[in-house]
C-alpha cells in the first residue's frame, strides 16, 4: 500500500472541492446567459393543426392545509436531519473510540456520549441549509456551539487541560471541514450546483493523480525511449500532459456518472436537501477517515459507514408518512429585474411553503440559483437546455404533465418550472393558472408600463378555480393600476399585502386558515 495514499486522497478531496466551486460559479453564470438567450428566441413557424396550450386541471380538490400543518411538516424535516445527525455522530464516535482508541480502552459510555455531542456540530450547517441561513448566521451558531463545547470538555475532562490545547483540538475538528462545507454548500450558486459536480471532479482529479504516479514510475524505470527524448523538452509541459491526458479516458465515465445522478434525481431517489446533507457529513467523515489512515490504513474507510444511516432513516420515515389528499399548488409570479428582493422572498416564504405544497413558476434568470436542479445542470452540460423550452403552444401541456408533484424522500416538495420563449409565456401562464390553487404575486416596484404583469393580473382575475391571489406591494407599486386590472375578480380573491407586513405573507397563502375562521 502506498505510504502517501492518505495524502493523495486528501489532495483529491481538496482539489476536487476547489474545482467544484469554480465550476459551479461558471455553470451558474453560463446557465443564466444561455437562458436569457433562449428566452428571447422568436417563435418557430406553427404547424397546421398544432394543438393548443391546454393542461389538465386536477380532478380532486387540494387538501385543506393550514399554517400549523406547514409548521409541523417543517419541524418534521428538521427533526429528521437532527435524528440522522445524532445517529451519525454517535456511530462516528463509537468507531473512533472503539477502533482508533482500542489500545487505550477509551470506549466507555461517558466518553461515547461526550464525543457524540462534540461530533454533532455538522447539524448546525445542515439546519442552516434547510432554513436558508446566511453564512454569517451559520458562523454565529457555530461560535455558540464552540463555546458550549468548551464547557463540555472542561466538565468532562478527568485531568485539567490547557485552554490553548482545547481550542486547538476544536479548531482542528471544525476548521478544516467547515472551510470545505462553507465553500461547497453555503453559497447560492455553489449550494445548488457544486455538490452534484463534486463526484465527477473527484473522479477526474483521481485520474490526474494516477497520471502523475505513472510519470513518476516511468522516470524511475529510466526506459530507453525516455532517454531518447529531445533534451530541450519542457518538463512542465510533460507534467501538464500527464495531469490532463488521463481526463480523456475519465471523461466518458464522468459524463455517465453525471447522467446517472440526474436520472436518480428525476426518479426521486435523490433530493436536493439529502444530497447537501450527505455532502456535508461525507466531508466530515472522509476527513476523519484520512486522519485515521496512519493507524488503520485502507481499513480507515470504515469511518464512512455512518453515512448508511441516511438512506435507512429516510426510507423508514417515508414509509411512516401518510399523504392527506392532493397537496396545494402555489404559482409564483413577479416583476422581473428585482433579483435580490425576489431571492430573499423565495428564501423566507417559498422554502417554507415547500414543506406542505408544490410550487410552479415560469423560469427566469432571477431565480436560477434557487431553482436549478440536477436534471437542469446536466442537461445544460450536455448542451440540451434548449430542449426544455416551450417552443409552441402545443408543447405546454406535455411539459406540465411531466411536473414532479410527489414529495421527495424527506417530505419536501419540489419547484417545477416552465421554460418559455418571449413568444410562449402567455400560453404557459394560462396552463399554470389552471393547475394552481394559490398565487403569490410580487408586485413591488410594479409600474403601469409593466405590461406582462398587467396581463397576469387580468388572467388571475378571470381564472375560474383560483382560491386566492396574495399580492405583495410597496410604496413604489402603481397600486391603482394594479387594482383596476384585477377588478373583475370574484370578491375576496385578491389579498393586497404591504411589504411592511411581509412576516404575514406565508400565513396569507393558506386558504384553510381563513376558511376555518371566516
Amino acid at each position: 500500500m502506498d505510504e502517501n495514499a492518505s495524502g493523495k486522497l486528501l489532495f483529491i478531496v481538496l482539489a476536487a472541492t476547489l474545482l467544484a466551486v469554480i465550476a459551479a460559479l461558471w455553470v451558474a453564470r453560463r446557465y443564466g446567459a444561455a437562458m436569457k438567450r433562449l428566452m428571447s428566441l422568436p417563435a418557430p413557424p406553427q404547424d397546421e393543426g398544432a394543438g393548443s396550450a391546454t393542461a389538465s386541471v386536477a380532478s380532486t380538490p387540494a387538501a385543506r392545509v393550514t399554517l400549523a400543518d406547514n409548521r409541523r411538516a417543517a419541524r418534521r424535516v428538521a427533526l429528521l436531519l437532527l435524528l440522522m445527525s445524532a445517529l451519525i455522530s454517535t456511530s462516528d464516535a463509537a468507531l473512533f473510540l472503539g477502533i482508533v482508541g482500542a489500545r487505550e480502552g477509551l470506549l466507555t459510555p461517558a466518553r461515547l456520549a461526550t464525543f457524540a455531542a462534540l461530533n454533532l456540530w455538522p447539524v448546525i450547517p445542515a439546519l442552516g441549509l434547510l432554513w436558508r441561513w446566511s453564512r454569517w448566521r451559520v458562523l454565529g451558531a457555530l461560535l455558540l456551539w464552540f463555546a458550549g463545547a468548551l464547557l463540555l470538555i472542561a466538565w468532562r475532562s478527568i485531568e485539567p487541560r490547557p485552554l490553548a490545547s482545547v481550542l486547538g483540538f476544536l479548531a482542528l475538528e471544525i476548521g478544516g471541514p467547515m472551510l470545505l462545507i462553507g465553500a461547497l454548500c453555503l453559497g447560492s450558486a455553489t449550494r445548488a450546483i457544486a455538490p452534484w459536480l463534486l463526484p465527477l471532479l473527484m473522479l477526474l482529479v483521481a485520474t490526474s493523480v494516477g497520471g502523475t504516479d505513472a510519470l513518476a514510475w516511468i522516470v524511475a524505470q529510466r526506459p530507453g525511449w525516455l532517454m531518447a527524448l529531445p533534451a530541450g523538452l519542457d518538463a512542465n509541459q510533460v507534467m501538464l500532459f500527464f495531469v490532463l491526458a488521463p481526463w480523456l479516458l475519465a471523461w466518458w465515465p464522468a459524463k455517465w456518472l453525471g447522467r446517472a445522478l440526474a436520472a436518480a434525481y428525476a426518479r426521486r431517489w435523490l433530493s436536493e436537501l439529502l444530497v447537501l446533507f450527505t455532502a456535508l457529513w461525507g466531508i466530515v467523515l472522509l476527513l476523519r477517515a484520512l486522519g485515521a489512515w496512519h493507524d488503520l490504513g485502507a481499513a480507515a474507510a470504515v469511518m464512512l459507514l455512518p453515512l448508511l444511516w441516511i438512506p435507512l432513516v429516510v426510507t423508514l420515515a417515508r414509509r411512516n408518512t401518510t399523504q392527506r389528499g392532493r397537496p396545494p399548488t402555489l404559482l409564483v409570479l413577479r416583476v422581473f429585474q428585482r433579483d435580490a428582493q425576489v431571492r430573499a422572498l423565495f428564501d423566507r416564504v417559498i422554502e417554507r411553503w415547500r414543506a406542505t405544497g408544490n410550487t410552479v413558476l415560469i423560469a427566469g434568470t432571477d431565480l436560477v440559483e434557487r431553482t436549478v436542479d440536477a436534471d437542469d445542470i446536466f442537461a445544460f452540460l450536455d448542451g440540451r437546455l434548449g430542449e426544455r423550452f416551450v417552443r409552441r403552444p402545443a408543447d405546454v401541456a406535455p411539459r406540465i404533465a411531466a411536473f414532479e408533484l410527489a414529495p421527495d424522500a424527506e417530505g419536501r416538495h419540489r419547484i417545477n418550472e416552465v421554460y418559455c420563449h418571449d413568444s410562449t409565456w402567455q400560453q404557459a401562464l394560462d396552463a399554470l393558472v389552471a393547475i394552481s390553487d394559490v398565487v403569490l404575486m410580487d408586485l413591488r416596484s410594479f409600474k403601469a408600463h409593466n405590461r406582462g404583469c398587467r396581463h397576469e393580473l387580468g388572467v388571475l382575475a378571470r381564472a375560474p378555480r383560483l382560491a386566492r391571489v396574495v399580492v405583495l406591494v410597496d410604496a413604489d407599486t402603481a397600486l391603482p393600476e394594479a387594482r383596476a386590472d384585477a377588478a373583475g375578480a370574484p370578491p375576496g380573491r385578491f389579498v393586497w399585502l404591504d411589504a411592511a407586513r411581509q412576516p404575514e405573507l406565508l400565513a396569507a397563502l393558506f386558504v384553510a386558515d381563513t376558511a376555518a375562521h371566516g
